[in-house]
């Protein structure tokens, strides 16, 4: 079927995208294909979503072992619960936003941000507006877990440009929408998941169309993609996992790729987020064989 008309058909035959479109399908493929999906498959998407919450909230400042998000049932005591909270409250309800996504994206990003700020916020469901500014995106530095192979780059880490203003992220972000809309009603099909995801991740960190848990919401976001799209339609393969098993500073410069709107730029971008959905599934992949051996 043509991708004539989806604009983000090219973005798949940038340098290294192929190849980490091909290593996402085999990875994603093995894990649906493990002998515990036929019978457990609610319970590792449960596991999933608890992993995925602790690493996305740990990317975003509040590095939680996972047994204490597991234990805990308080989590407005500080900073860095609340942070927790906003994470395990969008992993809750990010799979059942599945319909109003398809023909409303920014209202899911609304309601999102709802679930993280609550309520009670005057800022809860509302972009910013002029003036307004975007908390930091990478306020902790997480180093790569020693089980990933890093890789050394010897160049200084680059420093992300501030978010821009409240007319540019609300233009971007109904020119985002209205790509995706048009996707759901069968518009440019054919473009791989994992390139459409990686857009919307980066799109969102790049914008920061909110004041406070842009990082958190642009990932739950991703997983949203991933599900729609059909790769992870069980929401099993937590990328934020990868994600934080690669470290602060990969995933920075992988975001300054993406923003620089270069060919390689993209592609390493799109890579570093595949990578990541690699990991995502070894874990829950760890999760089946744990289960398989009667450890949980």
């Amino acid at each position: 079927m043509s991708t004539g008309t989806d604009p983000l058909a090219p973005l798949a035959q940038l340098p290294g995208v192929p190849d980490a479109v091909a290593e996402v399908r085999k990875a994603v493929d093995r894990l649906y294909g493990h002998r515990v999906m036929r019978r457990r498959a609610a319970e590792v998407t449960s596991e999933s979503a608890l992993r995925g919450a602790r690493a996305s909230a740990a990317l975003a400042g509040a590095d939680w072992p996972l047994e204490e998000v597991r234990r805990r049932s308080d989590f407005s005591a500080d900073d860095g619960a609340r942070t927790v909270g906003a994470s395990l409250r969008i992993a809750a309800e990010a799979g059942q936003l599945l319909s109003i996504w398809r023909h409303s994206p920014l209202q899911v990003l609304a309601r999102l941000h709802l679930l993280a700020v609550g309520d009670a916020d005057p800022s809860a469901g509302r972009p910013r507006r002029a003036g307004e500014t975007a908390d930091e995106l990478f306020p902790l530095d997480l180093e790569p877990v020693e089980s990933v192979e890093a890789v050394v780059v010897d160049a200084p880490l680059p420093v992300l440009p501030p978010a821009p203003g409240a007319e540019e992220v609300a233009a971007r972000l109904d020119q985002l929408s209205r790509l995706l809309v048009a996707r759901a009603e069968g518009q440019g099909v054919g473009t791989p998941a994992l390139v459409v995801a990686s857009v919307v991740h980066g799109e969102l960190l790049a914008l920061r169309p909110f004041g406070a848990h842009n990082g958190v919401i642009a990932r739950a976001a991703q997983r949203i993609v991933l599900i729609a799209e059909g790769l992870d339609p069980k929401s099993i393969c937590p990328a934020e996992v990868g994600l934080a098993e690669l470290g602060t500073d990969a995933y920075r410069r992988a975001l300054a790729g993406y923003l620089s709107g270069t060919r390689e730029g993209m592609g390493a971008w799109i890579s570093h987020c595949g990578r990541a959905l690699r990991l995502g599934a070894r874990e829950s992949t760890a999760v089946c064989e744990a289960m398989q051996r009667g450890m949980v």
